[in-house]
């Protein structure tokens, strides 16, 4: 467990996915004092889904350790100067792919809840969930139907 703790400490890449998830979290709780919509089930959904999250980085950070994945091979050169790596794991990898989730989820939060975002960053983030998900659109009519009441 000690290993695992200076593993996860030493690495920017789960240090910045942790930060994403707090921020997600904060400005998720925001919306909802916004809108007056709390809802349990919401929330406790919400929690696990980042628990399980950071526990899945956690246990790939162990087989990355066992099995020495690297998969920098699949990044081109100046990419790899640039970000400073010399090493990208399982754990990364999917550190990676959390961190774009996380980030959408923040700037979908920060739309919603009313905060200055880029009118194109804005337009992507809209037309990007209008084709993923159903999520955007119900929320911001929820949210103009309470703020006109």
């Amino acid at each position: 467990m000690k290993l695992l703790v200076i593993l996860v400490s030493g690495n920017s890449f789960i240090r910045i996915l942790s930060i994403a998830v707090l921020l997600d979290t904060i400005l998720g709780v925001l919306r909802a004092f916004k809108y007056r919509k709390f809802n349990s089930c919401v929330g406790i959904d919400g929690a696990i889904r980042k628990v399980a999250m950071l526990v899945s980085v956690g246990l790939l950070m162990l087989v990355d350790t066992i099995m020495q994945f690297n998969l920098l091979f699949m990044i081109p050169e100046k990419y790899i100067q640039y970000l400073g790596i010399t090493k990208l794991g399982l754990c990364e990898f999917f550190c990676l792919l959390f961190i774009l989730y996380e980030a959408v989820s923040i700037l979908k939060n920060m739309t919603l809840c009313g905060l200055p975002v880029p009118g194109k960053v804005k337009d992507f983030i809209q037309h990007f969930l209008d084709e993923m998900t159903d999520e955007l659109p119900d929320d911001s009519k929820e949210g103009e139907s309470i703020e006109n009441q």
